[in-house]
């Protein structure tokens, strides 16, 4: 198991400034972070890959896609900038040394019609993520993709979807993550959920209830981690939550008070709870 933490608690751009943070983590004792890819800058993820080799951090990437470049927009350019998209996020994990891709990128975040998706929609969508997944075998990185509860997105929001849509883009390189966030929202069983996807799941965002300390809230934990045990998992365990540290993204996840004291405090106690998890899921005591 690996263990990792999601960079967005701090930054959306991480930078050569944040390697004493960086540095913070692996003394910590995380095996790897997230980094999250907005801006398609290969030569950037190069050095950064550089030096995190040096500090001695593995690293996946998260992003997400808008209305400009949205997957299952009705406008065929409107698509094609999405795959565009999805395609220099690619370039940049490659230069970077990150082999897997997570995120909601097959459709706009927050970006609703009023209903569900359509067949157009959805047809759209697996293209879409068809012609990403081809890219991601040539640049050697494996495609995480995320659903997101219904007041995020409206294609993909729940287990049941993502698997359906994964079998029917039906790329190796195409796979799929589980968020403990979302399906807290939208699962009725956590354990049912986990053995549905088990198959194609390659990816865990540990996130609570309330996007603060995992460990600290109602996120069914037991049964979350025996069940990833029971159906052998053995990928990354990322901590992913959010704070105020960064007023856009703040606004984006609806963080409007203070869920923690403070964002090490949060990395170390996570970091403690999980392994605890794991250690007891795997009958450690």
């Amino acid at each position: 198991m690996k263990y990792g933490m999601n960079l967005l608690l701090w930054t959306d751009n991480v930078t050569e400034e944040h390697r004493p943070l960086l540095e913070q983590l692996k003394r910590i004792g995380f095996d790897g972070i997230e980094i999250p890819i907005f801006d398609a800058n290969p030569d950037k993820y190069a050095a950064l890959g550089v030096w995190l080799d040096d500090v001695g951090l593995e690293r996946t990437a998260v992003t997400c896609r808008g209305p400009q470049d949205n997957p299952i927009s009705s406008d065929p350019k409107v698509r094609a900038a999405g795959v565009a998209a999805n395609r220099a996020v690619l370039e940049c994990c490659q230069a970077g040394g990150m082999k897997l891709l997570c995120g909601p990128y097959h459709s706009a975040l927050g970006v609703f019609s009023g209903r569900g998706s359509t067949a157009d929609e959805w047809q759209w969508g697996v293209e879409s993520m068809r012609a990403t997944a081809e890219y991601a075998q040539v640049c050697g990185v494996t495609l995480a993709v995320e659903y997101l509860n219904r007041f995020e997105c409206y294609l993909l929001t729940c287990v049941d979807e993502l698997v359906r849509f994964v079998k029917e883009v039906n790329h190796p390189n195409c796979r799929m993550m589980y968020d403990t966030f979302h399906a807290n929202i939208e699962e009725k069983s956590v354990s049912q959920a986990i053995r549905a996807c088990a198959e194609v799941m390659v990816h865990v965002h540990i996130s609570e209830n309330d996007r603060g300390t995992p460990g600290e809230g109602h996120v069914q934990w037991q049964e979350t981690f025996e069940t990833l045990h029971a159906v052998g998992y053995d990928g990354w365990l990322m901590i992913e939550a959010f704070g105020l540290a960064l007023p856009a993204l703040a606004a984006a996840t609806k963080i409007w008070r203070r869920m923690f004291a403070d964002e090490l405090q949060l990395a170390r106690d996570g970091l403690a709870f999980m392994k605890a998890q794991w250690a007891k899921a795997c009958g450690g005591g």
